[in-house]
């Protein structure tokens, strides 16, 4: 077979052969005409006649070949069309590789962009992730920093309190010393009044030791009398003459102190000053007075009146100074706790003093006793007592009448009395624990109803919050769980609140019979609550019980929850 493209180009051939110049046939009596268009006559001759032969043989030929071409022509057509629509697709396959090669470029090219950007990106993110990590270790460092010195704070705090408390309870006993009354416990009244003591006990000293000056001449003098005569004494200064020569010209300073409500009555200063001038040594006056001199001491047992009577003096009636310290005190209500003081002295006390009432969250304690000596009013105070020896005050604890709270619990609960008669004396403390000195625990019911809410994991309590919006009390769903806590209106199921446990979340409780608690979050928000009629008993008591075991629950959770995550950062 032959090759078709071989065959082409016989077909070529063929058409141009054929469209060379053939002469054509003519006869011999015809003319031709030349190539310049000018007729001429032909003539036959031998040579003419071989020509005209060998023309008809070529024709022949021709003619045959044709044929054979012309049978040909189909197949060589179909063999041509199929070569060029190969031709075509295979230009065309060309074109496309060229342009898939020309994207396939491109498409590397964006590659390689994009890659690039992705490691910018890669690097950036990861100094985001390094700073990020940088500024969450500062922020613990800091809130590190914070809790420590808040917990530096409370202990320093309770510290100041405690110093509060032993101050104000001192300032309060030497003010009751002095028979003065206050109508208000507060801060500015205890101030005032001790001022005012103060500067009426310093005109006292200067007074007396004017009069002191003055009785140290009066004896200097008298001294050479008592050497001539031992039977003749010097008359004995009476302790009201000494003070009323210099009262009337001070008085005027303190006429100020009758616009106060306040009973302001100091003892007399001759009664108050007494002691001081009887036990005085003539012999140390006058040894102060002159120290080169020497004095005999007087040897008589009596010393003159002012107004002519005759006292025992110390040295010669040794009961001379517990007469005078009882005077004293009948006079003055003077405390006196040294232990010479006289047995006949009696302060105000109380007796049989206990605490009725079971010492369980939600109960009622009461802390009573029978009055003796007078006592007419009873201070009280409820502390806590906590395992580290850490003593604190509860604030706004202080009547007979105490409701056991959720903040009682796992502490030691005692109450301070300090009794008081109509003329302002104090008498002894007297502390009290509760529970017999044992620490606060939960009823056995109570302490169920924790430890299965605590065992699920999960509990939700219907209690009513106080929209600060509306200022009116929303049915609230308090779901407590043991990572965070939920806070959802029920009427709208919208959530107030809701955050994981941390350090910074703290419930406080008020005293007395309340059914609230305000839940303050880790942002510093405050949500109070209250469980009035969330109870299914719907009564006070079951109220207050419901609320100490919301709290309870929820502080138990956030317990477990911090140390959990003090215990993974270990």
């Amino acid at each position: 077979m032959r090759d078709p493209f071989d065959v082409q180009q016989h077909v070529h051939a063929a058409r141009r052969s054929s469209s060379e110049f053939i002469p054509t046939r003519m006869p011999s009596n015809t003319g031709y005409m030349l190539e310049n268009g000018e007729g001429g006559s032909w003539a036959p001759t031998s040579d003419s006649l071989s020509r005209h032969q060998y023309q008809k043989m070529s024709d022949l030929r021709n003619v045959r070949d044709e044929f054979s071409h012309a049978l040909l022509d189909p197949e060589i057509t179909e063999l041509c069309s199929r070569s060029r629509s190969q031709e075509e697709e295979i230009l065309l396959l060309r074109k496309q590789i060229s342009d898939a090669c020309v994207q396939e470029l491109q498409l590397l090219q964006e590659k390689h962009v994009l890659g690039r950007r992705l490691s910018d990106l890669r690097m950036a993110l990861d100094e985001k992730q390094d700073d990020a990590i940088s500024d969450a270790l500062k922020e613990l460092a800091q809130r590190k920093g914070y809790i420590e010195e808040n917990i530096r704070l409370a202990h320093d705090l309770k510290v100041a309190e405690e110093e509060v408390y032993v101050f104000t309870s001192s300032l309060l006993s030497l003010l009751a010393e002095y028979n003065i009354r206050l109508p208000l416990l507060n801060a500015s009244t205890i101030t005032n009044n001790t001022k005012r003591l103060y500067q009426r006990m310093d005109w006292k000293i200067r007074s007396s030791g004017a009069s002191l000056d003055e009785a140290k001449r009066t004896l200097g003098n008298q001294a050479g009398d008592a050497t001539s005569n031992i039977d003749r004494q010097p008359p004995r200064i009476s302790n009201s003459q000494l003070s009323q020569q210099h009262l009337d010209s001070r008085m005027t300073e303190f006429h100020h102190y009758n616009q106060y409500p306040i009973d302001f009555q100091v003892a007399p200063s001759q009664s108050r000053f007494a002691p001081v001038y009887d036990m005085m040594d003539v012999k140390g006056v006058k040894a102060a007075q002159n120290p080169d001199s020497q004095y005999k001491e007087f040897p008589s047992t009596i010393i003159k009146e002012g107004g002519g009577t005759v006292a025992p003096t110390l040295r010669d009636d040794p009961t001379y100074e517990a007469t005078t310290r009882r005077e004293i005190a009948d006079t003055h209500n003077v405390r006196q706790t040294s232990p010479g003081s006289d047995d006949d002295v009696s302060f105000p006390g109380i007796e049989g003093f206990q605490i009725i009432g079971e010492a369980k969250p939600g109960s009622t304690l009461r802390a009573c006793g029978f009055p003796t000596n007078g006592t007419s009013l009873c201070i009280f105070q409820w502390v806590r007592h906590l395992e580290n020896g850490t003593r604190q005050s509860i604030e706004g604890a202080t009547v007979p009448d105490y409701v056991v709270t959720a903040d009682d619990v796992d502490t030691f609960l005692a109450v301070d009395c300090i009794p008081m008669d109509d003329s302002g004396r104090q008498g002894e403390i007297v502390s009290l624990f509760a529970n017999n000195q044992n620490k606060i625990t939960c009823d056995p019911d109570m302490q169920n109803a924790i430890e299965s809410h605590i065992s699920s994991g999960r509990v939700i309590f219907t209690v009513f919050l106080l929209m600060e919006s509306s200022e009116t009390w929303e049915e609230t769903s308090l779901i407590l769980k043991r990572s965070g806590y939920q806070v959802k209106v029920n009427s709208t199921q919208n959530a107030v609140i809701e955050e994981k446990y941390s350090p910074d979340i703290y419930i406080q409780v008020p005293n007395g019979q309340s059914t609230q608690f305000v839940l303050i979050c880790s942002d510093g928000t405050t949500l109070p609550f209250s469980t009035s009629g969330a109870s299914q008993a719907y009564n006070t008591d079951d109220d207050i019980r419901l609320r100490d075991v919301v709290v309870l629950t929820m502080r138990y959770f956030q317990s477990k929850a911090v140390d959990g995550k003090r215990k993974g950062r270990a």
